[in-house]
């Protein structure tokens, strides 16, 4: 496992089980870092953005005078494991939405596609990845993606529709990875480092 620092977008959300996620996939735990600061974020390599709500990350991350910041590092290049709410919040398009938000990531996304709380499910997501293969999508009040720009390639699909892309060093997913007994997708994003 290389020596790269990861952090976790850590105002709210579920950035704790992500945290857990990477230390199933064998990242040191001392090379896993809680970002709620500027100085925080300019420590890490690479950072995860959680679910959780998009508005309230979008207003925190501006508050804290992270968002500039964060913006360009992602345009620089350094690696995001962005998921459902942290794709909202990394989207270029939000159907219906003005909603502060980073733009960094060329697709469409629709909010709570899938309808309330009570309408998440499990559902199997086959990965064009040999490392991930099939896995289980939980989706929690999940996004949809409704269109990819021209340098957005579609990593996942269940039922035919896209839930997880790629574009340069962003991963983004509609579901809870991080909610897997085992960490496939935390695996191969640390390998990525």
């Amino acid at each position: 496992m290389s020596e790269s620092r990861i952090g976790l977008l850590a105002f709210q959300g579920d950035y704790e089980a992500h945290g857990k996620a990477l230390a199933r996939a064998g990242v040191e735990l001392e090379r896993i870092v809680e970002v709620r600061r500027l100085t925080e974020l300019e420590s890490v390599d690479a950072l995860i953005i959680p679910g959780g709500e998009s508005t309230v990350m979008g207003m925190l991350l501006e508050r804290f005078s992270m968002f500039e910041a964060l913006k360009t590092r992602i345009e620089a290049g350094m690696p995001i494991l962005a998921t459902c709410a942290g794709l909202i919040l990394i989207a270029k398009n939000i159907e219906g939405s003005s909603q502060t938000k980073l733009g960094v990531l060329d697709i469409t996304v629709r909010r709570n596609a899938y309808g309330r709380q009570v309408d998440s499910f499990r559902a199997p997501v086959k990965t064009h990845i040999p490392e991930i293969g099939t896995i289980e999508g939980v989706f929690i009040r999940a996004p949809k993606i409704v269109a990819l720009g021209p340098s957005v390639e579609s990593l996942a699909t269940c039922n035919g529709e896209t839930v997880m892309v790629r574009d340069k060093a962003i991963i983004a997913a509609t579901f809870h990875p991080e909610l897997l007994k085992d960490a496939p997708v935390h695996r191969w994003f640390a390998s990525r480092i």
